[in-house]
């Protein structure tokens, strides 16, 4: 009895825990996630957040759709001068960098203002990577607006300076959104224990 005493209590420790971290990241970077293209401030770099072409029903994945419109808006708007998408390439006949980029440029973006980060195997690696592989400092992270959150909170905890769009988020279903509280809750655990990215290498100037 004891012992279930003990379980019962660790299951709502732990339950309390991820739901304060989850509400904690989003109260902690209201002020840096945007809706709307003219109240953004400008940034050089824009960070693409990565994620598959094709959802698995085979029909474009609309988080990578909308990721991509935002990019645009952004850049046409003046609002970033280049793009920098980051993303997994970690697999055969599996490169979201490349994707991203091919749409980007069918979109109008000039070939030039692209860069590449084949090795942002998860949020953390690409915000980390965006600062000591390719120098930046301030930066504008480009997804939908929970994955934003999350993003910009490990930003700043690496002392990058950013700031958030949010790219037009389609409906999310019960399991997206428990995932992101696991999300969260990881994310936060890596931080306090100095997680670093998978790879680091060579720098890359943009400009």
């Amino acid at each position: 009895m004891k012992k279930i005493k003990i379980i019962f209590l660790l299951i709502i420790f732990i339950t309390l825990g991820v739901f304060i971290t989850y509400h904690w990241m989003s109260y902690k970077t209201k002020n840096h996630v945007f809706n709307e293209v003219s109240a953004i401030p400008k940034n050089k770099v824009g960070l693409v957040l990565g994620t598959g072409k094709y959802a698995a029903s085979g029909n474009i994945n609309l988080y990578y759709k909308y990721r991509i419109d935002a990019a645009v808006k952004l850049y046409r708007a003046g609002k970033i001068e280049y793009i920098l998408v980051s993303g997994d390439n970690g697999r055969k006949g599996y490169d979201e960098p490349t994707d991203f980029k091919s749409d980007l440029i069918a979109k109008g973006i000039p070939e030039d203002k692209i860069f590449l980060d084949y090795a942002g195997f998860r949020t953390l690696d690409s915000v980390i990577r965006a600062k000591e592989i390719f120098g930046q400092t301030s930066i504008t992270i480009i997804s939908q607006e929970f994955h934003n959150q999350r993003a910009v909170y490990i930003a700043n905890h690496f002392d990058i300076k950013a700031v958030a769009f949010n790219a037009k988020n389609p409906r999310q279903g019960k399991i997206t959104r428990a995932r992101e509280y696991l999300a969260r809750s990881k994310a936060s655990i890596d931080l306090v224990f100095n997680v670093q990215p998978k790879f680091l290498g060579e720098k890359i100037t943009i400009q």
